[in-house]
């Protein structure tokens, strides 16, 4: 009954051949077998799609449904939105270049949504930063912050994602698309279980005043945007400063 449920995983990249392997790994290495796997690359100049290529006939032969696209695109989200317009799974995973799966996310992922139903779900992930590890749980609660959310474990129902798509507006455009699933009443289950991996970095933790304050001010009016209180200027802050002067 498990395998009935057709899961799409997606990838997307940039120039990413130092990275692009242990994401693929991680998805062959499923202990899951109906699944598709997509990777969208933003026509990358070194030699990723190379080793993109080397996989084809690994996933091929563990029966994983196998497509890979490089072309040029408008961004992260532009090439998610082109990922998930390619699926055609019945749930729908995200996890970027550089970050990778535990073997057992997708099936416990599975074991949730036929135990429970959902339209989204999310679990605990793994950080490594500098040589050290950290756990950020997954949690559900009235107040509502990003602090609680794992994209790299999230999973959303293919029949959500023809409702919502990623509004290619700006950085923190994965969390405009949960609040408004958030807002919209759908149904968020969650699990605390680590399910994933992610190396901490990249254009949304850059350390200087001027992203800071653009990240700032994008997060709050994304809050506001979605009928949150003024107030949450001040969990916009705390990320921020956290970021800023994380060492």
């Amino acid at each position: 009954m498990m395998n009935e449920c057709k899961v799409s995983i997606i990838t997307v990249c940039y120039n990413s051949e130092s990275v692009i392997a242990n994401t693929m790994e991680s998805v062959l290495n499923q202990d899951y077998s109906n699944i598709e796997y997509i990777i969208v690359d933003g026509k990358s100049s070194d030699s990723t799609m190379q080793i993109i290529a080397k996989f084809k006939e690994r996933f091929e032969n563990k029966g994983i449904e196998f497509r890979a696209i490089s072309e040029p695109d408008q961004g992260i989200y532009d090439a998610m939105n082109k990922g998930i317009s390619m699926a055609t799974g019945d749930l729908i995973g995200l996890i970027n270049s550089g970050d990778w799966y535990e073997s057992c996310a997708v099936s416990t992922m599975i074991e949730y949504y036929i135990k429970y139903g959902f339209d989204m779900f999310y679990a605990d992930i793994r950080i490594l930063r500098k040589g050290k590890t950290m756990i950020k749980k997954a949690k559900l609660q009235n107040y509502v912050t990003s602090r609680d959310w794992n994209h790299p474990t999230t999973f959303i129902t293919k029949e959500t994602y023809q409702n919502f798509r990623y509004a290619c507006r700006g950085i923190y455009d994965d969390w405009d698309l949960i609040l408004r699933i958030r807002r919209s009443g759908r149904k968020i289950v969650i699990c605390n279980k680590v399910l994933a991996n992610f190396t901490f970095g990249g254009i949304s933790n850059r350390k200087n005043v001027k992203d800071a304050w653009r990240r700032f001010n994008e997060r709050y009016k994304i809050y506001r945007d979605n009928g949150y209180s003024k107030w949450y200027i001040f969990e916009c802050l705390l990320m921020e400063t956290v970021k800023y002067f994380a060492a």
